[in-house]
């Protein structure tokens, strides 16, 4: 009598990550730049601004930036990463389905 083997594929396939530090976290939001990332889906734009708006009345931010994704179905273009970054302190963004 022979053995036979069937060859099962695992589904969730293989995931590869690297681990990284989270950012240090602020004290205070009081004068810092605020990004608002808009991930264009139906309503995170009124989500993130109603949010913006009442952090702001808070806060008092020295910058409130808008910036939107292409898609949000899409990764954000690199270079409007490295804008939000270089232009901000912190970041807000939602998915206001």
């Amino acid at each position: 009598m022979s053995e036979s083997y069937e060859t099962v594929f695992d589904p969730r396939g293989r995931v590869e990550t690297e681990r990284v530090a989270p950012a240090p976290r602020v004290i205070s939001l009081e004068g810092l730049r605020l990004g608002v990332l808009d991930n264009t889906k139906w309503n995170a734009n009124r989500l993130l601004r109603k949010t913006a708006a009442r952090l702001e009345a808070q806060f008092h931010f020295t910058a409130l930036n808008y910036y939107r994704k292409e898609s949000f179905s899409k990764y954000a273009d690199p270079t409007l990463i490295a804008a939000i970054a270089a232009e901000n302190d912190i970041v807000l963004t939602a998915i206001g389905d």
